[in-house]
């Protein structure tokens, strides 16, 4: 049988502490399960109170004898996981925008070339040069749609005057 992990005083106090100032439900959990290990309560009973598995608990346990506080009061999923920095992908697209203000048609697909060939790789979906380019401000533009059977201006204008209201009299 293994060794149960014993906290001392210092980390009680420091779970107890941010237990006070915390405001997220899902770190609460891990702090109250954290708490009821280290005043020697069972898994069994842990996992009934905060219903986290029980190897959820001894698994949180020693991330946190290992790594300390840090692990149990969230930001673990990191956020920005772009491949590249703001001012690489600038540089990236800087030639693409000179040849729009020329006047060139840039596709879509010249940019995922050159940034796939910038980052080494090929990219998992076609979304994430869509995110590149809405992040730089680039935007599609295309004209505006017309019916092939639309009726002139002339026949709009004139279908106007016979169905003003304020002309017909009653």
């Amino acid at each position: 049988m293994s060794k149960r992990y014993q906290f001392n005083e210092e980390q009680i106090v420091e779970l107890e502490t941010l237990r006070k100032r915390n405001k997220d439900k899902n770190v609460e959990k891990r702090i109250k399960a954290l708490l009821l290990y280290a005043t020697g309560e069972k898994c069994e009973r842990i996992a009934e109170q905060t219903e986290y598995a029980k190897t959820y608990i001894t698994e949180l346990v020693s991330r946190y004898r290992d790594n300390g506080i840090s692990v149990i009061a969230g930001g673990n999923y990191g956020g920005n996981h772009r491949n590249l920095s703001l001012a690489e992908e600038e540089s990236l697209l800087e030639p693409f925008k000179n040849a729009a203000k020329a006047g060139q048609m840039i596709g879509v697909n010249e940019i995922k070339c050159a940034y796939e060939e910038a980052i080494g790789r090929p990219l998992t979906s076609n979304g994430q040069i869509y995110d590149v380019l809405h992040r730089h401000g680039w935007r599609k533009v295309k004209p505006r749609s017309k019916h092939p059977n639309k009726a002139t201006d002339e026949e709009i204008e004139s279908s106007k005057k016979l169905t003003q209201w304020s002309e017909m009299n009653w």
